[in-house]
């Protein structure tokens, strides 16, 4: 096996446990509601990355950005982790793990469109077709709860979370020319962080009566999908092509429902499974349009593509 092959081969095994660590976090996020409100859980698990983020810059592991980048990133940090993680976790009260999964899998075909749009480009029939596949399968999953179809209008923030994922992606481009992937995300972690102090006020009290499984879950979503995830994910995109190790985020909705089924004994309805089919082949017919290469060659960084940890 040559040094190329075993780049490769380290860069998939770092993928696949990316794959798991972010699907576990819908589960976890679901468990961690039975004790805390989506502002104190925000506030616990990002407050745990970005102690650890502040060490691994302290030791030289992550740089700080230039000066110049910090306005961008501070906005960017507000929509793509304030607000996105906030109507997530909102969402999620009214939404299942494996359901929420499926939603948040559309936020590629997103962040494509959008792209093209911003580089003001004529959208093909494959990628609209392919967006309305996804957004009628997301829908499917958004309505049902149980065995019928109802009108849950919270669980339509994560809607909204996708659409700030997918501006966080695209619009965090320029600032690729003078600060790596990691840089920009542990960035926007620390800014996003402090936007989630006011919907957390009521933490300090909170973690005294709060039970000891939830609090560990909660830590684990602080160390694991959010810290350890996106080192794993820059360590397999520096090894090898994009378009390949994007492609296994693919099954993040399946790892998500298959954990959520082992962890939480949430048995996917048959809503679930079905919009989350037709979520899937959507997201594939728009993305394969708009492949990381092709994108990269119109000046989109194939990191605007990725799907983010839940």
């Amino acid at each position: 096996m040559n040094a190329s092959q075993g780049n490769e081969r380290s860069a998939y095994v770092a993928a696949s446990l990316t794959l798991l660590v972010w699907s576990s976090s819908y589960a976890a996020i679901t468990y961690c509601l039975q004790a805390f409100s989506p502002g104190e859980l925000a506030l616990l698990r990002f407050g745990v990355a970005s102690l650890l983020l502040l060490a691994l810059t302290a030791v030289g592991v992550i740089k700080l950005p230039p000066r110049q980048d910090w306005p961008a990133l501070i906005v960017l940090g507000l929509i793509g982790n304030t607000a996105y993680q906030l109507c997530l976790i909102y969402g999620m009260t009214r939404l299942s793990a494996g359901a929420a999964s499926v939603v948040i899998s559309t936020v590629p075909s997103v962040t494509a469109v959008l792209a093209m749009l911003r580089l003001k480009e004529h959208l093909g029939r494959r990628a609209v077709l392919g967006l309305g596949i996804a957004f009628a399968g997301t829908l499917l999953v958004t309505l049902g709860r149980g065995h019928e179809i109802h009108f849950e209008p919270i669980a339509f923030l994560v809607f909204v979370a996708v659409l700030c994922s997918s501006i966080y992606f695209v619009w965090q481009k320029p600032l690729f020319a003078r600060s790596n992937p990691l840089t920009i995300s542990a960035a926007s972690i620390f800014t996003g962080t402090l936007g989630f102090i006011p919907f957390g006020l009521d933490l300090p009290a909170k973690l005294v009566h709060v039970p000891g499984p939830q609090l560990l879950t909660a830590l684990y979503l602080g160390v694991v999908p959010t810290v350890a995830g996106y080192l794993c994910w820059s360590f397999a995109l520096s090894r090898a092509p994009a378009s390949r190790v994007t492609s296994f985020l693919y099954l993040q909705p399946l790892f998500a429902c298959a954990i959520a089924w082992v962890w939480l004994k949430e048995i996917p309805t048959w809503l679930t499974v079905a919009g989350g089919m037709l979520a899937i082949v959507g997201v594939v017919l728009a993305t394969t349009q708009f492949t990381p290469a092709v994108l990269w060659r119109r000046r989109v960084p194939a990191e605007c593509i990725a799907t983010p940890e839940g």
